[in-house]
């Protein structure tokens, strides 16, 4: 494993971010591990978080894009995060927009904030994870109703590596439907690979080794 994944889950775990017990995903799954990146909340973990998304993808796809989206809402201070690291770390300055819940009527109106979208660009999607791809299958449209873009790759800090709703993974159902790839930080095996590896609780290992088993 890659430096930078290790120090990224230890990130999570010191964070208060990636926590163990009981939960409910969006997509109505009881799981024992939960990823909470609302549990970012200072400046010092925002500027870390950046530098780790900003790291993806320069490894998994280089500069080669125009814009960065992150839904609303915990996709918002990431897109931000990850633009401001990109410039910091290798120079790259790329423009950066969001969603907002509720479409404003007034001012200057619309549903997106930040850069105005124009037919071709390049644009990479930026989201804390991915568990059946619910919230990209709803946020899509709205991408491309504001301007025909291409969204080719999808960056996550976690890859939970479950089923969708065929029987594919999330990741390969999103890749098979809309052309989009996903690369994350670090994966569920990833984290337990770790766990295991640096003393993690063994029920922890155990009870999310058999989630897996059930859903990936």
């Amino acid at each position: 494993m890659h430096k930078y994944k290790s120090e990224f889950i230890e990130f999570m775990i010191s964070s208060g971010v990636l926590t163990f017990g009981d939960f409910v995903t969006k997509s109505g799954r009881r799981t024992p591990y939960f990823i909470n990146t609302g549990n970012y909340r200072t400046g010092a973990q925002l500027y870390r978080l950046g530098k780790y998304y900003a790291e993806c993808i320069m490894r998994s796809i280089g500069g080669e894009f125009d814009v960065l989206f992150g839904p609303a809402y915990k996709g918002i201070p990431i897109a931000v995060a990850t633009a401001t690291a990109l410039y910091s770390d290798f120079g790259l300055d790329r423009e950066f927009c969001f969603n907002r819940k509720e479409v404003k009527d007034h001012g200057e109106g619309g549903a997106l904030v930040g850069a105005k979208l124009h037919d071709g660009d390049r644009v990479v999607y930026v989201e804390d994870v991915i568990t059946a791809g619910t919230s990209i299958r709803e946020t899509l449209p709205l991408l491309k109703s504001a301007a025909n873009v291409n969204v080719e790759h999808i960056i996550v800090s976690v890859d939970r590596m479950e089923r969708g709703y065929s029987g594919k993974t999330a990741s390969e159902e999103i890749r098979d439907e809309f052309g989009i790839e996903l690369h994350s930080i670090v994966t569920v095996r990833e984290i337990i690979e770790y766990l295991r590896s640096n003393g993690g609780d063994p029920e922890h290992i155990a009870r999310m080794e058999a989630y897996l088993e059930q859903y990936c």
